[in-house]
């Protein structure tokens, strides 16, 4: 079964055919931050190819906390943050949870840049914390 999802403006669409994300992560970089208007992001890691997308996205090219070139996409007409990819790691591509069609489908298993957080920022104290980055995916 894919996992499908989109934007707001519903002009762009996106389908996952993989049994399982690589892993699921909460981050509160500055950076998903100012992406989730103050929260951190839930972010889903998959293999590249297994991602199908469909509509305009323009892409933000900046330098991430991590040191790592990354390339936000966002909806061309109304800004939803949709998926992110880091170039030294070209094989997998970020996917905003919150652009599921069913959020639920994911939930995060770890948080990292924890130091980052705002005091007031609720962290699960279950989920295993990274205060930065965390080391790359082990499967590819």
């Amino acid at each position: 079964m894919a996992i499908t999802g989109g934007c707001l403006c519903g002009a762009v669409r996106f389908a996952i055919d993989a049994d399982a994300p690589i892993g699921v992560r909460q981050c509160w970089c500055r950076v998903c931050q100012y992406l989730g208007a103050g929260s951190g992001t839930v972010n889903a890691i998959f293999p590249k190819e297994a991602v199908t997308v469909s509509g305009p996205l323009t892409d933000y090219v900046a330098t991430a906390d991590s040191g790592s070139t990354m390339h936000r996409r966002f909806c061309a007409g109304c800004g939803t943050p949709v998926f992110s990819e880091a170039e030294p790691r070209p094989h997998h591509i970020i996917v905003r949870v919150g652009a599921f069609d069913n959020p639920d489908v994911m939930r995060p298993a770890a948080i990292i840049w924890a130091k980052s957080a705002p005091g007031w920022a609720c962290l699960d104290p279950n989920l295993p914390q990274t205060e930065g980055q965390a080391p790359p995916p082990s499967q590819s």
